[in-house]
């Protein structure tokens, strides 16, 4: 049996590239996920210092996890508080529904019976 190098050859460059292409994405998506703060903090810092606010170098313009979840709840509660209240009324209607395909044990049984006769 004849090997076809051509094929071998296509395939690994396929796959090699497949591998580069996930890797490469991998890092762009390493630097865009490490220095997007970095650089929205520029952005916050320029903006401040246009507005004539001074800013520290070293001054941190990020929000605390704690306190990102006391603003978050405030505005939840506050938000809720805007709809109105309404009386919640249940109505439970029973109905009397003798049969039901579902829990009929008639389709359960086969026509094993008949089959076997004949």
């Amino acid at each position: 049996m004849e090997t076809d190098w051509d094929l071998i050859f296509d395939g690994l460059l396929i796959a090699g590239l497949g591998y580069l292409v996930v890797l490469l994405a991998l890092a762009g998506l390493y630097f865009a996920f490490r220095y997007l703060p970095d650089l929205l903090h520029l952005q916050i810092r320029s903006r401040l210092r246009r507005e004539g606010r001074s800013v520290e170098a070293r001054e941190e313009l990020s929000i605390v996890g704690d306190v990102g979840a006391a603003i978050a709840t405030a505005l939840y509660l506050y938000f809720n508080e805007q709809h109105d209240e309404e009386n919640t009324i249940i109505t439970i209607k029973k109905v009397s529904k003798t049969y039901s395909p579902w829990s009929s044990k008639i389709f359960g049984i086969s026509n094993h019976r008949q089959k076997a006769r004949l």
